[in-house]
């Protein structure tokens, strides 16, 4: 059976994707675009059968080009997705989905329109933790969750927000710390805790010489009636956590990252004991934890490999746009409430 062609557009976390795809044993990596000719350099001493581009019209009229991901500064993700979906190219879309809640709705009226694929990289929802802590919530272990609690407790030096010149400004990042590196997180909330109905915050700038934010703090309401407090920052130096932690009735998770930190169930026949079992399996990240699970995907690999299988078994990814737009919604009412100073209803 004929191979599936891969193509990346954006050399950055793109080169992410390229290693997935040529990892894949139903895919080919067909090619490359960028604008940098150096990145493009870097990238065919790696993959030198790979076809290089700088035109992205010169891409989209490549034959042997079924997927696309697009890897591109996050303004750009609407437009380019959807023209490629108009050439009869699939796509996966880095996060976020765009930098508004109507740029998003674009590459979904796009997915319909053509009937083309498309997926979002929301890849931590795929961490080896993640699958039984989601499994937890769903079977209702934790009772009825009334508290969670999120951080990302990142650091940036001014050098990352002044390289490529489009990070930290609204026009082209849609937003900062929250924007940039938190939406994942944004994503793991909405995920494991439901839909958001308010959402109350501030934000400020403490040290980065930059448009948007490096420090939101919010207070999050829920339709199910639990509350959430998130917090990002890229100022905590040198970088400390990910916290992703949900406390309820039955029981209570915390992790951090790709890490379970506490396991503590109610409804467990030896509460110690199986916590102890879900920190030795899960405690030290997605490396060690794949050890216990061979075979799993995890990270960009995952994604990238359920887009090519999507389009091999003619199905949908696992996270389609109307999906991850839940995301942008959120962050685009923290930042209206944080510049207005009032709640914000979703």
């Amino acid at each position: 059976m004929k191979k599936i062609g891969y193509a990346v557009l954006g050399l950055g976390i793109g080169m992410a994707h390229a290693e997935a795809a040529a990892a894949s044993e139903y895919a080919d990596l067909v090619a490359a675009c960028d604008i940098d000719s150096a990145r493009l350099e870097k990238f065919s001493k790696i993959y030198p059968d790979a076809k290089l581009y700088s035109d992205f019209e010169q891409l989209l009229g490549d034959d042997d080009v079924d997927i696309i991901s697009i890897c591109l500064p996050s303004h750009m993700h609407a437009d380019f997705a959807v023209r490629a979906m108009e050439k009869g190219k699939h796509v996966l879309i880095e996060k976020p989905l765009d930098i508004t809640p109507e740029r998003a709705a674009l590459i979904e009226e796009a997915r319909l329109r053509t009937g083309m694929k498309a997926g979002v990289v929301h890849q931590n929802r795929y961490n080896l933790n993640m699958y039984p802590i989601k499994k937890a919530v769903e079977d209702g272990r934790l009772g009825k969750i009334n508290l969670g609690t999120f951080a990302v407790k990142w650091f940036r030096e001014q050098s990352y927000y002044d390289r490529g010149g489009w990070r930290g400004t609204w026009a082209c990042d849609g937003g900062g710390s929250l924007m940039n590196q938190a939406v994942h997180t944004v994503d793991l909330m909405q995920w494991l805790m439901g839909d958001v109905e308010s959402v109350t915050s501030t934000m400020a700038i403490y040290n980065h010489n930059i448009e948007t934010e490096d420090m939101t703090a919010s207070i999050i309401k829920f339709k199910s009636g639990a509350t959430a407090t998130f917090v990002s920052t890229t100022c905590a130096y040198p970088g400390i956590s990910t916290e992703i932690m949900l406390y309820g009735t039955g029981g209570s998770i915390e992790a951090d990252a790709d890490m379970i930190k506490t396991w503590k169930l109610r409804d467990s026949d030896d509460e110690d004991e199986e916590e102890e079992l879900m920190i030795e399996r899960y405690g030290k990240g997605n490396l060690k934890a794949s050890s216990f699970e061979e075979g799993t995907l995890y990270g960009h690999r995952h994604v990238v490999e359920d887009m090519i299988l999507a389009v091999k078994d003619g199905r949908d990814p696992d996270i389609l746009p109307m999906d991850a737009i839940k995301s942008v919604r959120i962050v685009d009412a923290i930042y209206r409430s944080a510049k207005s100073g009032k709640t914000v209803f979703l």
